[in-house]
């Protein structure tokens, strides 16, 4: 799940967040896209995921909302379980025939910590683990070169949640 944040709310929403049970390791803040990124584990179908997640979340705090836009990424395929920070999340899109393709790809190549397919706006989640912008920069390119069927990405970059 992706939320973008009300202007000044990022800190007191991340708050929130934890208060509700989620890992650290499980929740991003990101300079991108949306701010927030949380992986939720677990779940045993959508409507575990409405119920439990979805809901609680887009109605925090009603009357002063602090999220601006949610977008929900449902896993398809998992890539592998990764224990490291990631520096940064590339959001992918492909041709859905080639999901596969461009999923294992991108898992032989190093620096790519794990490699999701998703249902929703992107196709693609690939979190990737380098030192600095310079290896970032590097890798998107070797990325783009090594593997086919890419139409489009978007980079955001890990930030410390706090």
């Amino acid at each position: 799940m992706a939320l973008s944040c009300k202007v000044g709310e990022c800190n007191s929403l991340l708050d929130k967040l934890i208060e509700m049970n989620l890992s650290k390791k499980d929740v991003f803040l990101l300079f991108g896209p949306s701010e927030i990124l949380i992986q939720i584990r677990g779940l045993k179908n959508l409507d575990d995921f409405i119920t439990k997640w979805f809901n609680p979340i887009r109605t925090l705090t009603p009357e002063e909302p602090m999220i601006d836009k949610t977008q929900t990424l449902i896993v398809i395929s998992e890539g592998r379980p990764f224990s490291e920070e990631p520096y940064a999340f590339l959001f992918l899109n492909t041709q859905p025939r080639n999901l596969e393709k461009v999923q294992d790809a991108l898992q032989k190549i190093p620096g790519v910590l794990s490699a999701d397919t998703v249902f929703g706006p992107y196709d693609v989640i690939c979190a990737v683990r380098v030192g600095n912008k310079v290896e970032l920069q590097k890798l998107i390119a070797k990325i783009q070169k090594k593997v086919p069927h890419i139409q489009g990405t978007v980079t955001a970059i890990v930030s410390p949640l706090y």
